[in-house]
């Protein structure tokens, strides 16, 4: 008697999380540009990494302990992690609203996304465990250099298909 119990439960659970993912993802699909841009973190600015992070890949010949300082720590980092899962919806945005938009950019931005949020989630693990240290430094600078990277590839995108877009794309970042 219990058996059946457990299974109609396991299936009610499984039913009413694929639901909210349904959800989720229409609602994310849904979202217009100006919803996107105003996700964007207002409180931090990339442009305190390098003055030409938009139209430009890299950090201005700075060093893991510039970027750390730059980055105000951990506040930054956070920042950055957040901003790349923005990013990525501008992208799929851009894949689901233009017909002409490169594929191989889109895949570049995805991937970049992921691999800024994962450098990031381990400089914050090392954060929490030993302060400060140099790893942290180093994977900070390296996080900090994609997210610029993904910021110019956005960039390029939005000049490439949405060039209307631009101004505003600046002004949030």
């Amino acid at each position: 008697m219990i058996l059946p119990l457990l299974q109609i439960a396991a299936i009610a659970i499984v039913a009413l999380y694929l639901g909210r993912w349904r959800l989720g993802v229409r609602r994310q699909n849904n979202q217009s540009w100006e919803s996107l841009l105003a996700r964007l973190r207002p409180d931090w600015s990339a442009r305190q990494l390098s003055d030409h992070f938009l139209w430009k890949e890299g950090l201005d010949d700075a060093t893991p302990e510039e970027t750390w300082k730059r980055l105000q720590g951990a506040h930054g980092l956070w920042a950055i992690y957040q901003n790349a899962r923005v990013l990525l919806q501008m992208a799929d945005f851009a894949s689901r609203n233009c017909d002409s938009v490169d594929r191989v950019l889109l895949e570049t931005l995805r991937s970049d996304a992921m691999q800024i949020r994962l450098c990031v989630l381990m400089a914050l693990a090392q954060y929490a465990c030993s302060q400060a240290s140099e790893g942290v430094r180093v994977n900070a600078f390296r996080a900090a250099s994609m997210y610029t990277g993904m910021a110019a590839r956005m960039t390029q995108l939005l000049q490439e298909n949405a060039a209307g877009l631009v101004p505003d794309f600046v002004a949030a970042m």
